[in-house]
Parts: structure tokens; sequence; C-alpha cells
């Protein structure tokens, strides 16, 4: 989300060409790394059982389908930008590509919105839990909050994500769930 914020600020007509289309590939490829981190949040959750186990399961689901529609979204806005030939005729086939029924709410809405509430019910269950510090779902409230502000914050929250996020990746490669480290 960093990469895609930073080259998304570089092409103030955000129209078709190369900031356009490697933004957007940063954009995908950012996405399904969350997959991975989804995962990871999990792993961190466990051992836990009954509730937990589940609500954990649900937060992570809800995250993967939300990747997902971020994910679709990308894919769309790609396309798009290939097709059309400047910011008018992208305006057209995002006009065509979002009234097919079920579209809107699908890959626009509340598809990418589960991506954010399976994100913060991960970390804020890991907290209450004492897997991790409580600064971090606070990291994740405001990433998510300046990237709904505005987009022009995109790689605000992406580095804030960051800063929730990647000291996780230690943790989760090389300690098991009973033995991290409450950073």
């Amino acid at each position: 989300m960093l990469a895609y914020g930073t080259i998304r600020l570089s092409d103030p007509d955000h129209g078709p060409g190369l900031a356009w289309t490697s933004g957007h590939i940063a954009l995908i490829a950012g996405v399904l790394l969350f997959g991975s981190i989804f995962l990871g949040l999990l792993r961190l959750s466990e051992p836990t059982t009954g509730a937990a186990r589940l609500s954990a399961r649900v937060a992570t689901s809800l995250g993967l389908v939300g990747a997902v529609a971020v994910t679709a979204q990308g894919v769309i806005d790609l396309v798009v930008g290939f097709r059309a030939d400047d910011r008018a005729g992208m305006e057209r086939l995002f006009e065509e590509v979002q009234s097919h029924p079920g579209v809107m709410p699908t890959v626009y809405t509340v598809g990418p919105m589960l991506f954010y509430v399976g994100l913060l019910w991960m970390v804020i269950q890991l907290a209450a839990q004492h897997r991790i510090s409580v600064w971090r779902p606070a990291l994740v409230v405001f990433g998510t909050a300046a990237m709904a502000a505005s987009l022009d914050l995109l790689p605000v929250g992406g580095l804030l994500f960051a800063a929730a996020l990647s000291p996780l990746g230690r943790d989760v490669t090389s300690h098991g769930a009973a033995h991290i480290r409450k950073a």
C-alpha cells in the first residue's frame, strides 16, 4: 500500500499510463502479501480454544475475503487503464463495469471493507490475548483512518500498517505462539 500510494501521488492525472499500471501492480502485490500476514496473525492467536479460535478464524476469513475484493478492484483498474486512452475513457469503462449488479458492493464498498475489519479484529484480539502490544491495533486504526480520509494519505496508512505489522513477521517465523515476546 505504501508503494501504491507513493506511485499514485506521482500521477496528478490518475489516468492510464506507467504510473497507473505500476501503482496498481504494487497494490495487487501488496494486498496478496496480506494473505500471508492474515495467516501469520492466525498462527499468533494459537493455541486458543472455543470462542477465541472461532473468532480468530472468522476475522482471518473476513480479511482474506476483503483482500480478494481489493485484488479484484486492482485488476479491474488495470484492465480499465489498459483499455482507455484517457481519464474520460476510464470513467466510461468504470461506469460500465460498476453498472453490473453486485459489482459495487462486492468489489468497491463492502468487500474491501472486510479487509480492514478482519485486520483490525485480528490485531485487537491478539492484543486482548496479550500476544501483541496495544499500540499495534492503534496504528492499524490510524492507518485505516488515514486511507479512508483520503487516497492521498495511502502512503501514511501504509507506513502505519508497516510499523504495526512488520515486527510481527519475526515473531511468527522464529517463535512459537507460546514464546512470543510482547513487542
